[in-house]
């Protein structure tokens, strides 16, 4: 099949199809030295994905559409092709290669040196930039009476502690409830004795600089998922850090990813936990959409208590130490201790993780979409006339879901999220309607990084051109209600809604794409959950909010005026969703976009 899209005509060559698996997320870059030729421009000094490679390329040597001479010869795995009718992007028609089958080998990432910034740019994301950093760093520096209003913010009132982070470049009334990791990892909320990290994506000597001048050389536990010449990278970041220490995620599993963001943060005055969408680099915190749930401070128990001290009603406390004991890491054990010894019963969030392995039993309920399947059925209330409230899932990457929806999606996905209450419903086709936030590529154009915040949606050609049934569900990304249409999300929700979308049956935000890898797929005819990838979320039920009707309204605009802020649910992008119109297409990273200019006056060319 051959679609023709602004950026020209486009197929894929079949030999060349990634692994597709690990399309869904921020994988490893594949670069080697032998790539690296005299002058040319370099990649991130930190481990992070081919898209976000190019959109920094991109950002160091911009295009500009008047640009003469430019070449717009196709990536690797993109030839064109004769024209045809269509619109989008030309696709290959050849049969599809069996599901599960591994088609590229694991290659790793390897340093290459660093580049100089184009004046022009100030906002290049290079670690050792200093310019950029200073710039950054000015951005952030608070007052005392905006720390004020941060501090009133988190103790005041948001009944869920969702946050999201600020936004260079949009009305700062847009910003006044949202959070920096400045903010996160100031002394207003709490003395530093510790913390720990987890992350995929990490820039060192960035995150060092976010912690306060008299915490950052506290104790600092990076966990991480990084292997071989990526890992050493890491490590080599790190050398100047003599309070630094890592633990590497084991990832036994092919093309697995440790996804999940994580803060662990231990005070004098108790512990925090922060769990959101993040990576731990500039640009995840400069324009982009991202999440954050931040958990109260968690006081000190008295000595001497019971094992089951501290204990929330949502089970938060165990749930997490189960998390952390899957790492089956030494590292992690003090951690583990630390959070025994402190009262987490002001929780009212359901902690919902993924952790790689092939689970069976009981066990298989433990993780991923099992899992949520597990808390809808013992938390969430029955909807009356439930087949017409639809399920909205938001993303930033896409793995492959197979030839149609019956292999996943609109089966084990979709019955795990339609769960509630005891009764057992099963669908055979997609009876429960499905809206699924993409950004297309004009809203990727039009947005405030332009072309290069599509660094942060890797999806790919390859896994695009198989799935073309999916497109149908998907809609664009539009967050009017929060002042970030043009602020492009990396962060990740799911929800169902009443069929007006005003009554939200529960709101999820997590790491975690839409893809097999992170959410876990079933095995040996439905008696095993395989999952890839760490992933970590929150899950917000209206029963643990003390609200008995079994939905949370939609917040709007004027939430904070609202008497009962506990109701009304702050949902971050406009709703309905708005479905793609015909000329619309799903931004795909790995092919050229050279038709129209983004907000920066330039084109997309990622080769």
């Amino acid at each position: 099949m051959l679609q023709e899209g602004a950026h020209g005509k486009w197929t894929v060559s079949s030999s060349d199809e990634s692994a597709e698996e690990n399309s869904d997320s921020e994988k490893p870059c594949t670069s080697s030295l032998s790539e690296a030729a005299p002058g040319r421009t370099s990649g991130p000094q930190y481990p992070c994905s081919e898209a976000r490679k190019a959109a920094h390329k991109r950002k160091a040597s911009p295009l500009k559409l008047t640009d003469t001479g430019l070449s717009t010869e196709a990536p690797p795995a993109v030839k064109q092709r004769p024209s045809q009718e269509g619109s989008g992007w030309c696709l290959s028609s050849s049969d599809e290669e069996p599901e599960d089958q591994q088609k590229q080998a694991y290659k790793e990432t390897v340093k290459e040196e660093k580049y100089d910034v184009p004046k022009e740019h100030p906002l290049n994301l290079c670690k050792d930039d200093k310019l950029s950093e200073n710039v950054k760093e000015e951005e952030y520096n608070t007052t005392p009476s905006e720390a004020q209003d941060t501090w009133d913010l988190v103790t005041g009132g948001n009944p869920f502690r969702f946050f999201l982070t600020k936004v260079t470049g949009i009305e700062q009334n847009y910003n006044s409830g949202a959070l920096h990791i400045k903010d996160i990892l100031s002394p207003l909320f709490g003395t530093l004795i510790s913390s720990a990290q987890f992350n995929y994506c990490i820039d060192v000597g960035w995150l060092v600089r976010q912690y306060p001048q008299e915490f950052r050389k506290k104790p600092l536990l990076i966990v991480h998922g990084e292997k071989r010449e990526s890992k050493a990278e890491l490590m080599a970041q790190a050398r100047p850090y003599e309070n630094i220490s890592f633990c590497q995620a084991k990832l036994d599993i092919a093309f697995g990813t440790h996804h999940t963001k994580m803060m662990l943060l231990l005070y004098e005055e108790g512990l925090r936990v922060v769990i959101h969408t993040s990576n731990l680099i500039a640009e995840d915190w400069h324009q982009k959409t991202q999440g954050i749930w931040l958990s109260p401070l968690y006081p000190r128990l008295p000595k001497g208590g019971s094992g089951s001290a501290g204990e929330s009603a949502t089970y938060f406390k165990s749930d997490l130490i189960s998390y952390l004991t899957a790492y089956n890491s030494p590292a992690l054990k003090e951690w583990i201790d630390l959070i025994q010894e402190h009262d987490l019963s002001e929780t009212r969030v359901y902690l919902l993780g993924s952790t790689p392995g092939r689970y069976q039993g009981s066990d298989k309920e433990k993780w991923g979409h099992l899992r949520l399947r597990k808390l809808l059925k013992d938390h969430a209330l029955p909807i009356p006339a439930q087949e017409s409230w639809p399920l909205v899932g938001q993303f930033s990457s896409i793995g492959s879901m197979g030839a149609d929806g019956s292999k996943w999606l609109c089966s084990e996905f979709q019955e795990s999220l339609v769960a509630a209450g005891s009764t057992v419903t099963t669908f055979r086709k997609c009876d429960v309607p499905i809206h699924l936030v993409y950004p297309t590529v004009n809203n990727v154009r039009q947005s405030l990084e332009g072309y290069p915040a599509g660094g942060s949606l890797p999806y790919s050609i390859q896994t695009a051109q198989k799935q073309l049934w999916l497109h149908s569900y998907f809609h664009k990304w539009s967050a009017e209600v929060t002042g970030r249409t043009h602020a492009i999300p990396h962060i990740k929700t799911y929800m169902r809604l009443s069929p007006d979308f005003q009554k939200i049956a529960w709101f999820l935000v997590t790491s975690a794409n839409l893809s097999k890898a992170a959410w876990g797929a079933l095995e040996k005819n439905g008696s095993q959950l395989m999952i890839r990838s760490y992933e970590l979320g929150v899950l917000f039920l209206p029963s643990a909010f003390g609200l008995d009707k079994g939905f949370f309204h939609v917040g709007q605009k004027k939430l904070t005026e609202k008497k009962d802020s506990a109701t009304y649910f702050p949902v971050p992008y406009d709703l309905p969703p708005e479905q793609y119109g015909s000329k619309d297409q799903p931004w795909i990273w790995n092919i050229p976009y050279t038709d129209a200019p983004d907000t920066h006056g330039n084109m997309w060319v990622p080769s």
